[in-house]
């Protein structure tokens, strides 16, 4: 199936903007970012990996503290102008539907639901907990083939919730869905047929799942503990 997004081109001026000086962000202005199927991004705090999801949200027309397309949801602006500087390449034919999920604006966006229900039954998202109410989220707006955008969700979840949204996703890029994730998660970033960008200093490069430093820093802890353990002492 096409793709709803297949490139991402910077189409705007200036550079004095704080987001511009990210190194992820300035490889995007220099050089574009292709998507694939499913894109995952993985990196530090602060590299830059919900910047761009969430400029990607807002450039599509999703809420940029989540929703679907034409939502428009919003609490208290603080992201970047970057959106409205991009240009998304498309493929004739894809989807036009979508749905941003962001971790760290849950819980007024679940009130943001409940106060503009659409048809049908609607959860009760603030009656679950919080790992119950975002697999609640993705299992009930992420269903027919579209673009996906998922914003560090493992922050609510159990290694066996993280485990059921990896299945979840992986279903949705078998029916033709488009999906970007950017997470902490090692389970997550192992999600099938996913090409992993790492972001950094060095801007953003592609790797395999084994080779992150995500990957490698969780392998060595859980290998040997204390050696980590040990320089957080006194």
């Amino acid at each position: 199936m096409p793709l709803p997004i297949r490139r991402v081109e910077f189409d705007g001026v200036g550079a004095d903007a704080w987001y511009l000086q990210i190194p992820a962000v300035q490889q995007v202005v220099r050089e574009g970012w292709d998507l694939a199927q499913v894109t995952v991004l993985v990196g530090e705090n602060g590299a830059g990996k919900s910047t761009l999801v969430e400029a990607l949200a807002g450039a599509v027309g999703m809420g940029p503290e989540g929703g679907s397309i034409g939502s428009g949801y919003s609490s208290r602006v603080t992201e970047s102008p970057l959106a409205g500087q991009l240009r998304l390449v498309r493929e004739p034919g894809a989807s036009r539907r979508g749905y941003f999920l962001r971790a760290e604006t849950m819980h007024g966006f679940y009130t943001f639901l409940e106060e503009h229900p659409g048809g049908g039954w609607e959860p009760r998202f603030h009656e679950m907990s919080h790992g119950e109410s975002f697999l609640g989220l993705v299992e009930n707006r992420m269903v027919k083939p579209g673009l996906y955008l998922l914003d560090e969700p493992e922050s609510a979840l159990s290694f066996a919730s993280c485990l059921g949204l990896l299945a979840h996703l992986r279903d949705l890029a078998d029916a033709g869905s488009q999906v970007v994730l950017s997470t902490h998660s090692p389970v997550l970033a192992a999600l099938p047929g996913a090409t992993i960008w790492e972001v950094g200093d060095w801007g953003m490069r592609t790797v395999d799942w084994a080779s992150t430093d995500l990957v490698e820093r969780w392998r060595g802890f859980l290998d040997d503990p204390e050696r980590y353990l040990r320089h957080l002492r006194g």
